[in-house]
């Protein structure tokens, strides 16, 4: 079976090819450097027996190595990082992590030669993936040179499982290989015991010992403050989400598109008490921003880019044409705490579609009561235990979400039990960082110790 995978990977070579050609002129990130997919490098090759290779696919993933990596360098401060990725946000976000004698060159393509020659390459001693990443070539060709491949906070959820399960001949080599997992939650050992995989450990998850930008928090409540009204958030929304949520924004509530009250005027659901709302909406993937705008003004309403925005105090209030919009859009990157800090309540991306959720624990570490829809299988117990807390609600649908939001903004006292609910919620669950740097000081002692 790995043989016909890895011919069938090799034959689709050109497919992917084109594919980040045509992805390429939406984003150009995904124009650079395509052949090091395919195993062809400029950087010299050096010794480099003393690179840890770190694998972070997309912008969660590396946000979440930057906690991991901010801990491995204050132990080993001469650490040299290998750092790959899948997508074009995530290398983006990768660049700021890199330090002196550091590496950072896209993931490679899963075929048997491009394998060999990024191993053969740069010569990696030991390989932490991030999450979910496993791949069946990649770890085969770990395996055949002895490098220790570990998956650190590991997810695997049902929908994972049930696909693993059905490549059982592919799926099982590829997770035996690996030299540990370290699972997020208990749920995620059970899920990966069915793939024949006993958990090193459930340490729970590294998202929670991320610290949000402490300057764009307090930017973020002084624009609040500034704007005067609440901010109801649409975080990380995808495709197929915002149109939902705009018609639903303007089922429940009144546009008045005139100069003077350019403001989404809605009605608090239970008391039926007006209400004024800003709306903000920040897209997942930024190559979105474009036609989310374009999605928001074919429903005939305004919108007001984050980046028209001034840096001063004021922020969206120091705009006259922010003022005027009926919709916000976030269309920055790492600014989600400055977002989160901005608004009082935020909707949950990618759950009130069969997409499996966004991570709602930033949003709960910068004190934002999140609405989540009935999709949460990526962050399942994340998403559980901030339900339970009342650190987040879960609703049936998009209506739902919306008529609890616009009621959570009118209910101050509701609002400020949550908001303590998302803090506590946050602090309590940290320590993940400590638990596998722990479990992964003998690889780090024997990789010193053969360097």
């Amino acid at each position: 079976m790995l043989w016909l995978y890895a011919r069938l990977m090799w034959a689709a070579q050109p497919f992917l090819r084109r594919k980040l050609a045509r992805r390429g002129r939406l984003e150009p990130g995904y124009a650079e450097a395509v052949d090091e997919r395919f195993g062809a490098y400029t950087q010299p090759a050096e010794h480099t027996s003393e690179l840890v290779w770190v694998h972070a696919v997309s912008l969660g993933e590396t946000r979440t190595a930057a906690v991991l990596l901010g801990a491995l360098r204050a132990q080993h401060p001469g650490l040299r990082v290998l750092l790959t990725h899948g997508t074009a946000t995530g290398r983006a976000e990768g660049a700021s992590l890199l330090r002196a004698g550091d590496v950072q060159i896209w993931q490679p393509w899963d075929s048997p030669h491009a394998v060999a020659r990024f191993f053969d390459h740069f010569k990696p001693r030991l390989g932490l993936l991030m999450e979910t990443e496993v791949w069946p070539c990649t770890v085969a060709g770990a395996k055949a040179r002895g490098v220790p491949l570990v998956l650190v906070n590991a997810r695997l959820s049902d929908k994972s499982l049930r696909q693993a399960l059905r490549m059982s001949a592919l799926s099982y080599p590829a997770f035996g290989a690996l030299s540990a997992v370290y699972a997020q939650t208990a749920d995620d050992a059970r899920r990966f015991r069915q793939l024949g995989v006993t958990a090193a450990g459930v340490f729970g998850n590294l998202k929670f010992d991320a610290a949000p930008d402490a300057g764009q928090q307090a930017q973020g409540r002084a624009w609040r403050q500034s704007v005067g009204q609440p901010v109801v958030m649409f975080a990380s929304s995808r495709e197929g989400e915002e149109i939902e949520f705009l018609k639903q924004i303007m089922a429940v509530a009144q546009v008045i598109p005139a100069p003077a009250a350019m403001n989404l005027i809605a009605s608090d659901v239970a008391n039926k008490v007006p209400l004024t709302v800003r709306v903000l909406i920040v897209p997942r993937h930024p190559q979105r921003f474009n036609e989310v705008e374009a999605l928001v003004r074919q429903q005939g309403l305004t919108v007001s880019r984050r980046s028209s925005w001034p840096d001063a105090p004021g922020g969206p209030a120091g705009s006259s044409e922010a003022l005027q919009a009926d919709v916000w859009l976030g269309d920055s990157l790492g600014e989600m705490a400055l977002y989160y800090a901005l608004s009082d309540v935020a909707l949950l991306g990618g759950s009130f579609a069969p997409l499996g959720g966004q991570n709602l624990i930033e949003a709960a570490a910068c004190g934002c009561p999140v609405i989540m829809g009935p999709h949460t299988f990526n962050f399942l117990e994340a998403a559980e235990l901030a339900g339970a807390e009342g650190a987040a609600r879960r609703v049936a649908d998009m209506p739902e979400g919306v008529q609890a939001a616009l009621a959570l903004v009118n209910d101050l006292p509701a609002r400020a039990e949550a908001v303590a609910a998302g803090l506590a919620f946050a602090a309590r669950n940290r320590g993940a960082t400590a638990r596998t740097l722990a479990a992964l000081k003998p690889y780090l002692d024997d990789f010193r110790a053969g360097g």
